[in-house]
C-alpha cells in the first residue's frame, strides 16, 4: 500500500516582490541625486584631457563677479578670501593627507587661484585644480 502525502511544497519563487523593490529603489536614487549641488557656486571650468580619481576632504570655489570682486565658498559656506584658510582648516581637520579641490571659474585671474594655492602649500595639503573633460 502506498502512502501519498497530501503536502507538496513547491519549489517555485515568485520575483514580483524583488522587482518591485529594486524599481522602488532605482527611483529612489535617481530623485535624490538630482538634489545633491557638486558645488556652492555656478562655475564655467577650463577644459582638460587628464582626470584624476582622488577624492577630495574640501573643496574651494572661486567666481568673478565682474566688479572687480570675487565670492569664495569652502564647501557649501561662502566667506570672505581671509576665511578661506581657518574654514578649510575645520574641514580638514584629522586627515594625514587631505585632498583639496580648487574650482575656479575661467574669468579667475590667476593671482587669486594662487594664493589658493599658496594656502594648500603652506599648510602641506594636496591640491587638485578641478576642470572638465574635453568634448569631442
Amino acid at each position: 500500500m502506498a502512502i501519498k502525502s497530501r503536502n507538496k511544497i513547491s519549489a517555485e519563487f515568485s520575483m514580483a516582490s524583488m522587482t518591485d523593490i529594486v524599481f522602488l529603489l532605482l527611483i529612489f536614487f535617481m530623485v535624490t541625486s538630482t538634489l545633491i549641488a557638486p558645488n556652492a557656486l555656478k562655475l564655467l571650468l577650463p577644459q582638460s584631457n587628464s582626470q584624476t580619481e582622488a577624492n577630495p576632504i574640501a573643496s574651494v570655489s572661486i567666481k568673478d563677479l565682474q566688479d572687480g570682486t570675487y565670492a569664495f565658498a569652502v564647501g557649501t559656506t561662502y566667506c570672505a578670501e581671509s576665511e578661506v584658510e581657518t574654514l578649510l582648516k575645520k574641514a580638514v581637520a584629522g586627515q594625514n593627507e587631505p585632498y583639496v579641490s580648487l574650482h575656479v571659474d575661467r574669468t579667475v585671474p590667476m593671482e587669486q587661484v594662487v594664493k589658493i594655492m599658496n594656502i594648500a602649500k603652506d599648510n602641506k595639503w594636496k591640491l587638485i585644480l578641478a576642470t572638465q573633460p574635453i568634448s569631442k
